[in-house]
């Protein structure tokens, strides 16, 4: 049978298990006893004995983000790791890797210039990930939504704003998405590959809010320029990048056809999901 051990099991991990038919999946938690999700083992990590649980994985996933330590998995486990065989390694870095090109493209081959912390961290545990003898593949992975995250609460709330920063474009992914790519690539390992997770339209945040407000019959929200938002330093230090993020290769590679190709599909489908539950 096929194992998947997925460390740190969270939002986009998730999506992918129900296309895993009849694997047996196991999932870290940082909090004791935690059910990480239905129809998967949870396993305490750090903490408990990996061992048994890497004998029988036969693919690794890691979600789990690095520290300023590096990336954590790799600091508990790379000696157990490297003496064991897998059929398939995946690793989900951030688009961040890229850092800001002013509007312009990137793709796989564009050179890693993270003008981040977070991104700088990503780019390091890449790194120590590709010094591993392990049949690897990164994807590259663009700002996440799906259900349960998207604008639409903000919207209703009132809450939202248009945050306007000239020439500001983001790319961004549904975790459906993610899910279908992982599981193509599953399906054709081609170790040392790197791919780009995003829909093909890279576009200002303001218009997704704006749409979102439109699907939901209210009003747009306030536009307030970037200079004057007030911000945290974390939302904050997304502006601090823009690029457009070229997705073919999981097009050419996997074979993979989007099922949310922009923002307008996907929050039209976010928003009938809400409808219907």
């Amino acid at each position: 049978m096929s194992c998947l051990l997925s460390f740190g099991h969270g939002f986009s991990a998730q999506a992918l298990v129900p296309l895993l038919d009849s694997w047996r999946v196991i999932g870290t938690s940082r909090t004791i006893g935690k059910r990480v999700q239905e129809g998967v083992e949870s396993a305490f990590f750090p903490g408990c004995n990996m061992g048994p649980y890497l004998d029988d994985a036969t693919h690794l996933l890691i979600s789990a983000g690095p520290d300023e330590a590096g990336d954590p998995v790799l600091r508990e486990l790379r000696e157990e790791i490297a003496k064991r065989e897998f059929e398939w390694v995946g690793y989900l870095s951030t688009t961040g890797v890229y850092g800001d090109h002013q509007g312009d493209w990137v793709d796989e081959y564009t050179p890693l210039t993270p003008s981040t912390w977070r991104g700088q961290l990503r780019v390091a545990a890449e790194a120590e990930w590709q010094a591993m003898d392990l049949p690897l593949h990164i994807f590259r992975l663009a700002g996440i939504y799906g259900p349960g995250r998207g604008p639409f609460s903000k919207v209703r709330e009132g809450t939202a704003r248009r945050i306007i920063k000239h020439a500001q474009v983001f790319s961004r992914i549904h975790v459906d998405d993610i899910a279908q790519v992982l599981a193509a690539s599953i399906a054709q390992p081609n170790a040392g590959s790197v791919y780009n997770l995003c829909d093909d339209d890279p576009a200002p945040p303001q218009d997704v809010i704006g749409h979102a407000a439109e699907l939901l019959g209210l009003p747009l929200p306030e536009a307030v320029g970037y200079e004057m938002a007030e911000l945290t330093p974390m939302a904050r230090s997304f502006y601090a990048e823009s690029k457009r993020v070229r997705n073919d290769r999981i097009k050419d590679e996997l074979g993979v056809v989007l099922k949310y190709p922009d923002y307008r599909v996907g929050l039209r489908a976010l928003l009938d999901l809400e409808t219907n539950n």
